[in-house]
């Protein structure tokens, strides 16, 4: 197939690629890197990407040093460093402007250094422990934690993959790459805007929950708890609980059993259950009618009001009545599904919850609320909040295995201090090299995540794990569809559009028109994404105003960053979706004014650093 042979021109073909590419990013159907991935290959079909250079950007530096950012977090995650910083927070006070300040303020300095969204995903059960300890909503700290996250990026070349690709593109146009510290001028000052205004009064945009989803869990276990006997006449009578389960053809998890004031935990529990028995566990309207008619267990009667020695059925309608039940020793944790998680789109049966990692599932909650369907039936998504019940020693490394994150009984662990230095001698080590340019930042990076593998920093296991797979398809993907935006002119005509626009406007008018293009681009679609397609449209647009590249690529580089609008913009807004009961509608409140005040300070710094 050739461009004659369509008769349509490059540029036209560009742009219907691309469109087609962004409505899927925002149909959200099918995962952005499989997207990213056939946006390409039809490029190549189509003759806009050379066949021998389409799976170039696979050894792009840009896509090098993603990666091995997302390796040496990972290893400052697992010396400790993170959480030496994260133990210091703890120790704040109960006024929430004190919280917020040393919170946001802590993820900004964090995310300069490693991944934003290595450094949210390991200050947010910090913050769900503050919001219980003080009573304080989480939903008032964990959005404006996530945007910290995102204005932290800016600060450095490291901070978030727009940075590096808006350096890497420099680098091609004009042989030298933006260094580590270029972005910092300007990311300080937008970074400390934006702290300033979340702290004072961004705050106050945000949703507030009522005290008791506040104070408590997202999950109230002791209401959702019931207490079923077994009979003489149980089907259940002389079954194991894997029997049970089979039995029912449903995954209710079984948190206890109790035989003679003897309580063990279910999954410690192999043997098989007898008249007496005591099952603890969790279940709604729907399982208590399934545990009745098909195995003939019944909840326990309340103790009070007995009439005439018989016992009384609890109605599951008023099991939020119940005295609660006491669950020391039930090992329940409350998790969050990250968005690189095997679980996305899958099952409890599909994963093997059980049987291949030890976990029970209990309940799940979405956008704020518990999920009433059965369990079996849910296919997990980003941000989702799972309570679950495991072996204390393993479920930890489950987790971790699974993708998720852990919210609730999550101790800090300091490290081994060993380790803890010898993981900051590293990162420091390829900071100079990359400062005095002794190496390029793709290459400081790779040795920096190599050497903290080799000595032992980081298992090899958790290297790979660290590796966000769809990130590093979706920028080796898009790279060349970037480059095809460029070379079929369909970056010229865009900005010949914005050019004519801002003809008679001084030149500041169309950097904000470019900031406002590619902000909105970066909420619907990946910021990685954003920032491939818009650098190309802002060096044509320096180009035809005869201006300095720099300001142009930078105020993409700040922008792109800034997606601030949606929970599907950046992964750190999804991470905190589920965990602060938040709605699609809630992030523009915030996100809105929150971008406004970014550009309001950008602008005139980019001008004063970076001059036309």
């Amino acid at each position: 197939m050739t461009l004659e042979s369509i008769g349509l021109s490059p540029s036209t073909l560009v742009f219907i690629v691309l469109g087609l590419t962004l409505v899927a990013f925002i149909w959200g159907r099918f995962r952005y890197d499989l997207v990213a991935l056939a946006a390409l290959l039809g490029s190549v079909m189509l003759g806009l990407v050379p066949a021998d250079d389409a799976f170039a950007g696979f050894g792009h530096p840009a896509v090098i040093t993603v990666a091995a950012v997302l390796v040496l977090s990972r290893g400052f995650e697992r010396s400790g460093v993170v959480d030496v910083i994260a133990n210091q927070v703890l120790k704040v006070g109960e006024r929430l402007l004190l919280q917020l300040l040393v919170l946001v303020g802590t993820v900004v300095v964090l995310s300069g250094v490693m991944n934003n969204v290595g450094a949210l995903a390991l200050l947010l059960p910090v913050a769900m422990r503050l919001a219980r300890e003080h009573n304080t909503s989480p939903s008032l700290l964990l959005m404006p934690l996530a945007f910290g996250s995102l204005l932290g990026g800016l600060t450095t070349l490291i901070g978030t993959p727009p940075n590096i690709i808006i350096a890497a593109y420099r680098g091609n146009m004009t042989g030298e790459n933006f260094g580590m510290f270029s972005f910092s001028p300007v990311g300080i000052v937008v970074a400390l805007a934006g702290l300033i205004f979340i702290v004072l009064v961004g705050w106050r945009l945000t949703p507030k929950r009522s005290g008791q989803a506040a104070a408590d869990d997202m999950f109230d276990t002791a209401n959702y708890l019931v207490e079923l006997n077994v009979t003489e006449d149980s089907k259940a009578n002389g079954l194991t609980l894997q029997q049970l389960r089979d039995e029912l053809d449903e995954t209710i998890p079984v948190l206890a059993v109790v035989r003679e004031d003897n309580r063990r935990a279910g999954y410690q529990f192999h043997g098989v259950l007898r008249e007496g028995d005591i099952l603890l566990l969790e279940a709604g309207p729907d399982e208590l009618k399934l545990l009745e008619d098909k195995v003939g267990l019944s909840a326990i009667a309340e103790p009070e009001e007995p009439e005439d020695g018989q016992e009384q059925r609890v109605d599951a309608e008023k099991s939020d009545e119940r005295q609660p039940v006491d669950t020391e020793g039930l090992q329940l944790i409350e998790a969050v599904v990250r968005n690189d998680s095997m679980m996305i789109n899958r099952s409890v049966r599909q994963l093997r919850l059980n049987h291949q990692f030890g976990l029970h599932l209990v309940a799940v909650a979405r956008d704020g609320g518990r999920l009433k369907q059965r369990l079996r039936d849910i296919r997990f998504q980003t941000g989702d909040v799972l309570l679950l019940q495991g072996s204390e020693n393993e479920i930890a490394d489950s987790l971790s295995t699974l993708g998720c994150l852990p919210l609730a009984n999550r101790e800090l662990h300091l490290g081994q201090p060993r380790k803890l230095a010898v993981s900051v001698g590293i990162f420091a080590l390829a900071i100079a090299a990359m400062m005095f340019d002794l190496l390029p930042a793709a290459v400081a990076m790779s040795t920096a995540a190599l050497v903290s593998l080799l000595i032992g920093v980081l298992p090899l296991r958790d290297g790979y794990q660290a590796i966000d797979g769809p990130v590093i398809v979706l920028l080796a993907a898009m790279l060349p569809v970037g480059e095809a935006l460029e070379t079929s002119g369909g970056a010229d005509i865009i900005a010949d559009a914005l050019l004519r626009f801002g003809v008679e406007w001084p030149i500041v008018v169309s950097l904000v028109g470019l900031f406002l293009l590619s902000m909105l681009l970066s909420n619907v679609v990946n910021n990685a994404a954003a920032a491939l397609l818009m650098a190309p449209i802002a060096a044509s647009l320096a180009n035809g105003f005869d201006a300095s590249l720099d300001p142009f690529l930078m105020v993409v580089a700040v922008s792109a960053s800034c997606a601030f609008l949606t929970p599907i913009g950046h992964q750190s807004n999804t991470l905190v979706l589920g965990p602060g009961g938040y709605r699609f509608g809630d992030y523009w409140k915030l996100g809105l004014p929150l971008s406004l005040v970014v550009m309001a300070a950008a602008i005139p710094a980019i001008l004063w650093v970076w001059p036309l």
